[in-house]
């Protein structure tokens, strides 16, 4: 898959870059990124709701009266669940919510969510002078942005290393969103309407396939 390098006013370099077909020009599976994106997803949750029972309720013990004879009701005491201040009856407990997935299926699912964004047209690399900022400069780079993505509801910004500059430049910024190569997952992925990689996070992607490529070479070489 061959894009085009484009600067920070989203103008042509000139140059180009190939990324691999074995990432970008996969068959999405949609069932994986599903799974992906719910075990992601569910993992955010925290699980901390909790509700007292009957036993762990205030208010006396003591049976508010007897239990035959008064024409009324029975009654236990004031923790009863059907008095205001009583315990909860099957009330929620705190639980994790994490689900697993497999490593090898969550990198499926990444690779198809970003062959899918590339079948849509919504991959972008810009030169890495996008990364080199010297101050916070949140108006820069929404406007960058502005220029490079102008009809995306959302973004997500991929970098090779952490810039703490970069970060402070768009952390308060709600439609970019921003992630180191190592750190990308199928939900961020998704949850964007393009994904811009930086020319030398791009470039990554290239030199693994080589490196791949050769290996494979060696190994049929040497089975031959």
């Amino acid at each position: 898959m061959q894009l085009d390098i484009i600067t920070t006013e989203g103008k042509k370099t000139g140059r180009t870059i190939d990324l691999p077909e074995e990432i970008f020009g996969a068959e999405p599976n949609s069932h994986v990124i599903w799974l992906a994106v719910k075990q992601y997803l569910a993992a955010q949750r925290q699980g901390t709701h909790k509700v007292k029972t009957r036993a762990e309720a205030q208010g006396s013990s003591k049976k508010l009266h007897k239990q035959k004879g008064t024409g009324g009701s029975r009654k236990g005491n004031l923790r009863n669940p059907l008095y205001k201040g009583g315990g909860t009856v099957f009330g929620p407990k705190p639980h994790g919510y994490d689900i697993k997935v497999n490593r090898k299926v969550k990198d499926l699912a990444k690779i198809g969510a970003l062959s899918a964004k590339a079948k849509e047209n919504k991959i972008i690399v810009v030169e890495d002078e996008l990364v080199k900022v010297e101050k916070p400069a949140t108006n820069q780079f929404s406007k960058v942005f502005l220029n490079i993505t102008p009809e995306s509801r959302k973004s997500l910004l991929i970098m090779t290393d952490y810039n703490e500059n970069v970060y402070k430049s768009f952390r308060n910024i709600p439609s970019i969103c921003g992630t180191l190569l190592g750190d990308i997952n199928t939900y961020d992925i998704v949850n964007a309407d393009s994904v811009v990689f930086t020319e030398s996070a791009a470039k990554v992607f290239v030199e693994e396939n080589v490196e791949e490529n050769k290996a494979t070479d060696n190994k049929e070489a040497a089975e031959a």
